[in-house]
């Protein structure tokens, strides 16, 4: 974890072992908000990117759940959350992750899936979190 002063807050920067990313942290926060990087569907124990999108999301969402467990938050926490597919046909799988991970409709934070040209893998996540409890 790297720390830099900003202001009269902190910047309190992670980034998983091998889910780096060149020139930015996997996730940032200042004060009660964190904010993440690209989400890669990435193994999230090998750094290796699997073939397929339905393994690429549920990793996806499973290194999302990591990096918010840095922070001491889990899902619910998140405020936002967006999904980019480099193909919509790929929207599906990433919907499916996103009911596994968030049965309950009431608990759900806002959502956004955006079609992109991505660089690396089939799918992208990025979130928006509150800390609420100081």
């Amino acid at each position: 974890a790297a720390f830099r002063m900003t202001g009269a807050m902190s910047q309190h920067c992670i980034t998983l072992p091998k889910h780096e990313h060149p020139g930015a942290p996997g996730a940032c926060r200042i004060g009660p908000i964190v904010a993440s990087s690209a989400i890669l569907g990435k193994d999230p124990d090998t750094g290796a990117m699997p073939d397929d999108a339905d393994t690429q999301s549920r990793n996806a969402f499973i290194n999302m759940k990591r990096l918010l467990a840095a922070y001491g938050l889990d899902e619910h926490d998140v405020v936002k959350l967006n999904i980019f597919v480099k193909d919509v046909a790929y929207r599906d799988a990433t919907l499916k992750a996103w009911y596994e991970c968030y049965p309950d409709e009431t608990r759900r934070p806002a959502r956004h899936s955006l079609t992109v040209p991505i660089n690396i893998g089939l799918i992208q996540l990025e979130f928006y979190a509150v800390v609420t409890d100081g």
